[in-house]
């Protein structure tokens, strides 16, 4: 079974560590994707996202340039950071680790 990732249901976020003093989070805006459920193995479920690396939010505008820029992400020259997993790991009857 396959689905499109709804982008008003769902979010691309992280949490870093900055100076060991405080931690940064954040999210990415523009994204798209698919998850295809193997119903009958879970095992074999499949995701791939395709994130726009201009889009990053962390709320302070000058830090945002700065991930934008080639000492982070180089967003003009690398517009889309991918993400497809390679297996799931099946916990139990409810739960699943998704492996890239």
């Amino acid at each position: 079974m396959a689905w499109a990732i709804d982008n008003a249901h769902s979010e691309v976020g992280f949490a870093v560590r900055h100076m060991m003093i405080s931690i940064v989070r954040g999210r990415f805006e523009r994204f798209s994707g698919s998850v295809n459920f193997d119903e009958a193995n879970p095992a074999r479920t499949t995701v791939d996202v395709q994130i726009e690396a201009a889009s990053v939010n962390t709320k302070e505008g000058q830090r945002d340039g700065h991930l934008r820029s080639p000492d982070f992400f180089d967003a003009e020259k690398y517009p889309l950071i991918s993400f497809k997993s390679k297996r799931v790991n099946v916990v139990d009857g409810k739960h699943a680790r998704l492996v890239r």
